[in-house]
């Protein structure tokens, strides 16, 4: 199951809940660590979909909820930023003891301050990464200013936010005022990645400025076109997931040892969780994505069952009439085959009984590049189907199932 759920003991004793989610193959090149927004969960769907694509892109990531919030023991009341970069350092040492410390701290919103704070105390982290982060915490403020005035008076008050109600105590108002990022960022000493969306509606994107200022090199800005505060589309947060996967191979350094995938004993592995149909599948080197289209339920994350089969069909036609072509030294440009599935009648008499049975068919178009005369094309059309899972599709086939044990 992916997520992996677990719990950790934060340094006041109480259990935090976490989610992990690990790569197919269960070796991740390095482990991140990831910070949620204000009021947010590790349930958040931006969230759950940023930690997925990760680990799609093979870094194992822990997203948890921080104290008072999700799954989590304590008071949100009682609560503040400070506290917050404290869970974050306790998620890390977790992390160190029972799998490998992280070598990234991903943060969004006030989780991305927070992870600012909290990558100068944690040595093993190399990166961090901000998604719509403020430049001063105390930004959030913001956020309940109408009832800022009764905090002071009263020690406390209750604020609605994203349409929940939180209770806010001036010690954690005090607590956001007396952190400013600009002191310190400069002695930060990892490698930056600011994600900020100019049409950000919650933190205005002139805090990615600032932060970017602040900061010294190496540092990096991608602007988040179009994207909101919450990263509500799903294909931003795929966006942000696949550059972050980019950027970290040039500023997260691990060594790595290639060793074949992990398919216990097997030719290929498939493994699928979570709300919707994205499955992935690994082959003894390789490391693929398959999913339904959206109007079926699907997220259309990568090519459907029967597009990976026609997939499979076209690659071995083409990779066989090249093979061909270069025994026979002909000079062959380019082979591209264009396929499609379908389900039609039977006419050839098979099953006279059943006149509404129906067969697959796939219609595959060969185009061929190059100087070769007719008799050379008409080789090549006739090697075609000759192609070893040609051949496959139309032997008599056995699929044996069996549950594991």
């Amino acid at each position: 199951m992916n997520p992996k759920r677990l719990t950790f003991t934060n340094r006041k004793g109480l259990q935090l809940a976490a989610h992990l989610y690990l790569p197919v193959n269960q070796k991740p090149r390095f482990f991140a660590l990831f910070a949620h927004c204000f009021t947010c969960s590790k349930n958040f769907s931006a969230v759950t979909r940023i930690c997925t694509a990760l680990s799609q892109n093979g870094i194992a990531t822990l997203s948890f909820d921080f104290t008072g919030l999700g799954m989590s023991e304590g008071e949100f009341a009682e609560s503040t930023f400070s506290g917050n970069v404290s869970d974050l350092m306790d998620a890390a040492k977790f992390l160190a003891k029972e799998y490998q410390a992280p070598k990234m701290l991903i943060g969004h919103s006030l989780g991305g301050a927070a992870v600012l704070y909290a990558a100068s105390n944690i040595n093993e982290v190399k990166a961090v990464v901000t998604i719509g982060a403020p430049a001063f915490p105390g930004h959030v403020r913001k956020l309940f200013i109408d009832s800022i005035e009764e905090i002071e008076e009263n020690g406390s008050a209750k604020v609605n936010i994203g349409g929940r109600p939180f209770k806010i105590n001036k010690s954690f108002v005090d607590d956001l005022e007396q952190k400013p990022l600009a002191t310190f960022l400069k002695k930060l000493k990892k490698s930056l990645l600011i994600m900020h969306s100019p049409q950000d509606e919650i933190v205005e994107i002139s805090n990615a400025a600032e932060i970017y200022n602040a900061a010294f090199h190496p540092k990096s800005f991608i602007s988040l076109d179009g994207a909101t505060h919450l990263v509500s589309n799903p294909k931003d947060s795929e966006y942000i997931a696949d550059v972050i996967g980019s950027w970290s191979q040039r500023y997260v350094i691990v060594e790595e040892v290639k060793e074949p995938n992990d398919t216990r004993g097997n030719q290929v592995f498939v493994r699928i969780s979570g709300a919707k149909y994205t499955t992935e599948v690994m082959t003894p080197n390789h490391h693929l994505i398959a999913d339904e289209p959206i109007d079926v339920g699907g997220s259309d994350l990568g090519p459907n069952p029967y597009d990976l089969l026609m997939a499979s069909l076209g690659s071995c036609t083409a990779m066989t009439l090249k093979m061909y072509a270069e025994r026979k030294k002909w000079p062959l440009e380019q082979v591209s085959v264009f396929l499609n599935h379908e389900k039609v009648h039977l006419s050839d008499g098979r099953n006279p009984e059943e006149s509404s049975a129906k067969v697959s068919q796939f219609t595959r178009i060969i185009e061929i590049e190059g100087d070769l005369d007719s008799e050379q094309r008409q080789k090549l059309l006739e090697i075609s189907n000759k192609c070893p899972v040609h051949r496959t599709l139309q032997e008599e086939i056995i699929i044996q199932t069996m549950l594991a044990k």
